[in-house]
């Protein structure tokens, strides 16, 4: 048979004739032949020789072939025009006399676990999601293993193709919360889907909104706690993370080391995080505030104090805190982009000399480094970084309000927030949802 004049063939041979991984097998045995086509780069040669190549070796006939490749997994495709797709998705095409099958033989990349570089806890486990979908499904079962754990696949992105699942418990998961995360994927109409920050962004109807509504984590542990709560997990094919939703504020404030700890110990560090979060958000705005406009609001004595400490600065207060929150925004920045090797001692010492040579030069005074440096520190006490760098963002507006209104534009401005925050939703969960119940889901019940 000449395979060359064949529909399949010339089909095949024509869509990939300018890739040079595009490979063409033709084995005759007897009185029947085999071709398969594949991509080099896609597909794993242990598993075209284990799938394909020994069972033709060993096959008397061609009935007796095709019956192994049913059982190896292989589908029977009776339309041409799917084959070029099933190709780049790494498929083999195995034609068989006047017979067309399609096998998976995908190679697996980054299967192994990989350890925890975000969302580190003293106590607990140490290893993270991996790229590929089906080990992160796997690493999800083996931590939650009830059958209720449901799973749908979904495949999104024209052009990607990347394949996503959705995970729930089917007697915790709130069904109108389903139904709209359905509708939500069904409804991504985009060339490339590559990370689950790209498929939050998709998701989210606030396309303007700074404050996230789903929590991005690299942990199993953390997974399985919220399916356990209820809540809906999103997994994507060559991402490390994972989507979990609804979320609201407390969920960005609590750290799996909670679980790990007394329930005083824990309660007194989520105590510090908020104190920390309303350091982070208002010291700037009021340190403008009581400089420029209400200094008599504290003591006489810290009045002096900042008053000596600022006689060399020939600029007002929110020139000072705007040039020193750039600097420490430019270290973070650094501190990310270069070689973790150095990252952290460049950033180290470009923070300590910049710092004291800006307040030798008289450009910011001494406690305004101090509040720079409590800042920073505030900041990143947040666990999930999504919120720590919207709280990054948040502190801006309220210095703008301080540089106009001084303190009453600074009280004026946290209303507004918490306001804001309170007429928020996540898939119609309140955003300042109260966390008591919460808490409770992960605390084991006492025995009677």
């Amino acid at each position: 048979m000449d395979f060359n004049n064949t529909a399949v063939s010339t089909l095949l041979q024509e869509t990939f004739k300018a890739s040079n991984d595009f490979s063409t097998r033709h084995t005759v045995k007897e009185h029947w032949a085999v071709r398969y086509y594949y991509l080099t780069s896609l597909c794993d040669s242990i598993k075209l020789n284990e799938s394909i190549e020994k069972p033709l070796l060993s096959s008397q006939s061609a009935e007796d072939f095709i019956d192994t490749l049913l059982t190896l997994g292989a589908v029977k495709q009776p339309d041409v025009s799917k084959l070029p797709e099933l190709i780049i998705t790494g498929h083999v095409v195995i034609q068989l006399m006047e017979n067309v099958f399609s096998l998976d033989a995908k190679k697996s990349l980054n299967t192994q676990s990989q350890e925890v570089k975000i969302e580190h806890v003293l106590m607990g486990p140490q290893k993270a999601l991996s790229e590929d979908l089906l080990t992160n499904i796997n690493i999800i079962r083996s931590r939650y293993q009830k059958h209720e754990l449901h799973l749908e696949q979904y495949v999104l992105g024209r052009s990607s193709k990347t394949e996503t699942a959705l995970l729930f418990d089917v007697h915790l998961a709130k069904p109108h919360i389903l139904d709209r995360v359905r509708s939500k994927l069904l409804s991504i109409d985009v060339d490339i889907v590559h990370s689950t920050g790209q498929l939050e962004i998709l998701m989210n109807n606030r396309r303007i909104s700074l404050f996230p509504t789903m929590i991005t984590t690299e942990r199993p542990d953390r997974i399985v706690l919220n399916l356990s709560q209820g809540k809906v997990v999103l997994l994507l094919q060559g991402s490390p993370f994972a989507l979990v939703l609804p979320a609201v504020f407390f969920d960005f404030m609590s750290a799996m080391d909670d679980l790990n700890q007394a329930y005083w110990i824990s309660t007194g560090l989520i105590v510090i995080r908020y104190i920390a979060l309303a350091i982070a958000l208002t010291l700037p705005a009021l340190y403008i505030s009581l400089i420029s406009f209400n200094p008599e609001v504290t003591r006489i004595q810290l009045t002096m104090s900042i008053a000596g400490s600022r006689a060399a600065v020939p600029y007002p207060s929110y020139f000072e805190v705007l040039f020193m929150l750039f600097l420490i925004e430019a270290l973070v920045e650094a501190s990310l982009r270069l070689p973790k090797f150095i990252g952290s001692t460049a950033t180290t010492v470009g923070g300590l000399i910049l710092g004291q040579a800006a307040q030798q030069a008289g450009l910011v005074s001494s406690i305004m480094i101090i509040i720079t440096s409590a800042v920073a520190i505030s900041n990143f006490v947040i666990p999930i970084n999504t919120m720590s760098a919207a709280m990054r963002i948040v502190k801006y507006p309220l210095i703008l309000l301080a540089i106009l209104f001084g303190f009453i534009g600074t009280v004026a401005g946290m209303f507004f927030l918490i306001g804001y925050l309170a007429n928020m939703r996540s898939f119609d969960e309140p955003y300042l949802k109260l966390f008591l119940g919460e808490r409770r889901t992960s605390r084991p019940n006492k025995s009677r």
